[in-house]
């Protein structure tokens, strides 16, 4: 779970003092930055004499050629032809370095020219032929003309896990054939390098600081891309290894543990992100969504299902006992899949649950992940169910496996979550298509009415507590609080979702 709390605090910004504010456009929309007031008094003369000068253009594309040349901005760039609306670095010449800092989440830097990676100083060197007398500022040796530095992990704005993140130097240099580093590997294709550090190892981290930045990020080369890792894991190597293969056709390198020089003619640092575990189709350049992405995990996970369905057939043939095949005309029920979870925010009452929706109609499945669950599993299982049940937490990234359009995810949702809830998983799991029904308790159906008393503000005003900071959210409505399901109450939802599922069902067959 993240630190929403700190997040918020962050977005909304300290104290101002008095200035005059610029907007300055980026590509999530505008964002205010401070100048003195002479500054905007000169931004105002200049754009007059825009205006005035106007005619001497003698077409839109002329003027804009024009203003491309007056900011330096080249249209040999990463992405091809200027867009006068496209983010920063958009476009960068040969043997440039250009980093977008812009941003509130993350910083990604481009390279283009004689790339090589150093991985024993952290560095990524790009040659230039540029001579001394080039306008740029060069360092004590004479052979440094630009120094970068960055964290390649997408949770900027929390300084205590970007403490943790290895940085990389993103150095400009002079050519110098007595110290270049000579290639030991030479790849034709583009590299993107990132970090799996910080929160990976938590599903929902792994996805949202990840896995879907990583999509987003390296889209536009339709896998023609090598993923370079700092912080390199063998397991999550292994774990994402169905989805990796419909990102990069090429197999990825350690950064820190391959001390070879690779070479490259385009690199990008860091990953681009939208917002919680989704993807904007505005930011995108064939204006993929999180269906697409969704439908990738499709692509990706269902070879192995497939053979973990043939393998699940070849135990059961010839077996007196198996399954006994459903009438004709008997009605396929609908599929709820239970998220199940044991200590904290588990659902104490959760053998009568399964039976109260057993008794409206649905045949339940009970699944608990373990960190060491095949995701192609819980694949299997959520793709294949007509709807999920599950109490807030890391597990309901999940959501992402269910299927668009025709599935309801109903998220129980504990004191002193609603905000994480719903911008976590509600929000998106709606982006995705699905149908979202969130359970909000209330005070008797947590287990911290046994702990404190019943005018105790961690039971009337959670929101106070959580101002707090996240710690005490953590700490108190995390940690140390379960649910029981007050059942008269949560069946309003279960028949909710029982009657979309066969409505849904219903127009399919009508449509078929």
């Amino acid at each position: 779970m993240v630190q929403h709390q700190r997040y918020n605090q962050l977005k909304n910004g300290g104290d101002e003092e008095a200035a005059t504010l610029v907007f300055v456009w980026t590509n999530r929309g505008y964002y205010r930055r401070r100048r003195p007031k002479i500054l905007s008094f000169l931004l105002l003369s200049l754009l007059s004499c825009g205006f005035i000068l106007a005619p001497h253009f003698f077409s839109f594309s002329s003027a804009l050629s024009h203003l491309s040349d007056f900011f330096g901005v080249k249209n040999d760039g990463l992405s091809g032809d200027l867009d006068v609306n496209a983010p920063l670095c958009s476009s960068i010449s040969n043997g440039s370095v250009c980093c977008d800092r812009s941003h509130f989440r993350s910083d990604i830097c481009f390279m283009k020219g004689d790339i090589r990676t150093h991985s024993p100083t952290s560095s990524v060197f790009l040659y230039s032929s540029k001579n001394s007398d080039d306008n740029v500022s060069s360092t004590v040796d004479g052979d440094e003309l630009q120094h970068e530095k960055i964290k390649p992990y997408t949770r900027k704005w929390e300084t205590s896990i970007m403490a943790t993140i290895d940085e990389l130097n993103l150095i400009s240099k002079r050519r110098n054939s007595d110290v270049d580093h000579s290639c030991d590997v030479i790849h034709d294709v583009p590299a993107v390098i990132f970090s799996t550090g910080g929160y990976t190892g938590n599903v929902y981290h792994e996805f949202n600081d990840g896995i879907i930045p990583l999509y987003i990020t390296s889209q536009q080369f339709n896998t023609e891309v090598v993923f370079v890792i700092l912080e390199y894991h063998d397991w999550w190597v292994m774990k994402y290894a169905d989805i990796l293969p419909h990102l990069s056709s090429y197999p990825p390198i350690d950064f820190n543990g391959d001390n070879r020089t690779h070479c490259f003619t385009e690199a990008i640092t860091g990953l681009r992100i939208h917002d919680e575990l989704t993807v904007d189709p505005i930011l995108m350049k064939n204006n993929e969504s999180i269906v697409d992405f969704r439908n990738l995990l499709d692509r990706a996970y269902r070879p192995r299902i497939t053979g973990l369905i043939r393998k699940a057939q070849e135990k059961t043939s010839g077996c007196a006992l198996a399954t006994p095949k459903r009438m004709h005309n008997q009605p396929k029920k609908p599929k709820l899949v239970i998220l199940s979870r044991k200590g904290s925010r588990a659902i104490t009452n959760q053998n009568i649950l399964v039976k109260a929706a057993e008794e409206i109609g649905f045949e339940v499945h009970v699944l608990r992940p373990e960190p060491t669950t095949e995701l192609a599993k819980i694949y299997m299982e959520l793709n294949s169910s007509d709807a999920m049940i599950g109490v807030h937490g890391a597990a309901m990234t999940h959501f992402l496996f269910m299927r668009p359009r025709c599935s309801v995810f109903i998220q129980v949702i504990p004191l002193g979550t609603d905000w994480a809830a719903e911008t976590y998983y509600g929000e998106p799991a709606r982006k995705l298509g699905l149908k979202y029904i969130g359970y909000k308790i209330s005070r008797r159906e947590s287990s911290l009415v046994d702990e404190y008393d019943k005018d105790d503000p961690v039971l009337t005003d959670p929101s106070s507590l959580n101002q707090k900071g996240w710690e005490y959210t953590k700490k108190i409505y995390l940690e140390r609080q379960t649910v029981k399901l007050d059942l008269t109450r949560f069946r309003k939802r279960l028949l909710r979702a029982y009657d979309y599922i066969t409505r849904i069902h219903l127009q399919s067959q009508h449509l078929a």
